[in-house]
């Protein structure tokens, strides 16, 4: 049985990066499937940041996995890696063989609604491999999101569906913020996986 298709891409963003969009790489069923599975087996909690000296608590929750307790570091809060799901290595193991990558790590986020949001921001943090490839599953609502240029401002837009793959590689990160907007249109949750190369 197929359960997933690949297209073939062009790069979304006009220069200083590489961002591939796979669509939607498993089927609908595969999808639904996987997003219940996530939503109730990760070990999900309120996600946190110190910013501007203030110690904030999000809506948003998250949770980090991956080969080794691998310590990742955001907003000035330090987060150690859970060991993998059966569902997070089968996920791995897909985008592994359509972007020809391997990944050690997953940083996940759940989203309630459209109002839980990412600010414009940047995957640019030292422990993880320069220019290396993010893979981006999405599970649940569709939602939109967008790249701004760090110097021009120009930006690049496109809906995530449900059971899609987004690659980010090569400067991206250098040269692109990236966010995930609120919208009062979008009333169920949405799960976002990113594998990552973490370096020691």
């Amino acid at each position: 049985m197929n359960l997933f298709t690949t297209e073939p891409i062009s790069n979304l963003l006009p220069f200083d990066g590489t961002v591939f969009y796979y669509g939607k790489v498993l089927n609908h069923t595969t999808a639904v499937n996987y997003f219940n599975a996530l939503f109730h087996k990760i070990e999900w909690k309120n996600d946190e940041a110190v910013i501007f000296g203030k110690h904030m608590i999000t809506k948003r929750k998250v949770a980090w996995y991956g080969d080794k307790n691998y310590a990742y570091t955001y907003s000035n809060i330090t987060k150690e890696a859970l060991p993998w799901t059966t569902e997070l290595l089968e996920l791995k193991q897909l985008a592994e063989k359509i972007t020809e990558t391997t990944y050690n790590s997953c940083l996940l986020n759940l989203y309630h609604n459209g109002d839980e949001s990412m600010a414009w921001h940047s995957d640019d943090e030292k422990t993880l491999a320069k220019h290396s490839s993010i893979a981006s599953f999405s599970f649940g609502a569709e939602r939109k999101f967008s790249f701004k240029h760090k110097v021009n401002q120009q930006k690049v837009s496109l809906i995530l569906e449900n059971g899609s793959l987004l690659v980010m590689k090569d400067e991206t990160q250098e040269h692109w913020w990236h966010r995930l907007p609120k919208t009062k249109l979008v009333h169920k949750p949405r799960i976002n996986l990113t594998f990552r190369t973490i370096i020691l």
